[in-house]
């Protein structure tokens, strides 16, 4: 949408800023503006630092050891004869 505006456009604004609000008012509306982002910007690092601190971690949450399962059988004998069955 502002990938069109050249130079001059923005010189024209200037103007009509200029126009509107007049010199005098220019530096009190940059230092309220300058104010409203300073206060908006540590807003928005307080609301990340929130998040932040009540998400889990995920270094916290651990999967469970795991047991290689245990046989309650006897081992069965084998025999080093081969088997001939025919």
């Amino acid at each position: 949408m502002l990938g069109n505006l050249t130079g001059w456009h923005f010189l024209a604004l200037l103007a009509i800023v200029l126009l509107v609000f007049g010199a005098a008012k220019l530096p009190a509306l940059a230092k309220s503006m300058g104010q409203s982002a300073r206060v908006f910007k540590g807003e928005m690092k307080a609301m990340k630092e929130d998040d932040a601190a009540s998400a889990p971690k995920v270094e916290s949450i651990q999967a469970p050891p795991t047991v290689a399962p245990v046989s309650t059988e006897a081992p069965v004998a084998r025999s080093s004869s081969p088997d001939t069955h025919s």
